[in-house]
């Protein structure tokens, strides 16, 4: 992103066991389950994205199976990208506690922006553009989220104990997240703040609500890309490979 002037980094949380994907996480990590019909790892998927937008500095935070991540991206010259790798400890827990004990390590200390991707999400997002909006609003924080959300199962209209009505997965009115958000340095300062007496801290859970109750600046970035959770095996089941190698033959 030298066009905007900041140092973005990407990174990409790639450390979770991956219960819901249960069996097949016991041999994979999870961002390595092949997708497409070349059946290429998520994480490349991922990885070619971030460098399609020009971040080209990337910090892999991991930990269960991480081997398999660096056996197979090494240093990212082979993919167009500059991969550090850190391995979670046992500190603080949770997205943002990880996020956290990174920064502590000065694994951040010369960059401007990050741009944080959920290691199990699927998107042809465009990040040139949320990163674009996340610098001229100055905010402390921008989430990627879409419009309308579909519940994954049917919904019963009832009055009493008599249902009146039936719907099939409906589509509820919301603004939904995405798992990808960027983050200024003031909301990693945020974070250390936050951070005092506690165990586990997430970035949507209690970051962004902690920097809306300081007054802090949250944008939404609104986005109708295309946007996959391969979070548990019925998702992972249902992805269709054509469609990810149409959306992503870059």
């Amino acid at each position: 992103m030298s066009g905007l002037g900041e140092h973005v980094v990407g990174v990409v949380l790639a450390g979770g066991e991956g219960k819901r994907l249960r069996p097949l996480t016991y041999y994979f990590q999870k961002c390595m389950i092949p997708i497409g019909s070349r059946q290429k790892p998520l994480l490349e998927h991922i990885l070619l994205s971030l460098k399609r937008h020009e971040i080209l500095d990337v910090k892999l935070l991991v930990g269960y199976k991480y081997e398999q991540i660096v056996n197979y991206f090494n240093d990212g010259a082979r993919f167009g990208v500059k991969i550090e790798y850190f391995v979670d400890g046992p500190t603080i827990g949770g997205s943002g506690g990880v996020l956290l004990n990174v920064a502590r390590k000065g694994a951040f200390h010369d960059m401007d922006t990050l741009l944080v991707y959920y290691g199990d999400i699927l998107s042809d997002i465009d990040l040139s553009a949320m990163l674009s909006q996340h610098l001229e609003s100055g905010s402390a924080a921008t989430l990627a989220v879409t419009e309308g959300f579909e519940v994954p199962v049917g919904v019963a209209e009832v009055e009493g104990t008599a249902v009146t009505g039936w719907v099939e997965k409906p589509s509820i009115d919301i603004y939904a997240g995405i798992g990808i958000v960027v983050l200024s340095p003031k909301a990693l300062e945020a974070l250390e703040d936050l951070s005092i007496g506690r165990e586990k801290l997430d970035i949507m859970g209690d970051l962004i609500p902690f920097l809306i109750d300081e007054g802090e600046r949250v944008e939404a970035y609104k986005t109708e890309a295309f946007w996959y959770d391969i979070g548990s095996t019925e998702k992972y089941e249902k992805l269709d490979n054509h469609l990810v190698d149409k959306l992503f033959k870059f």
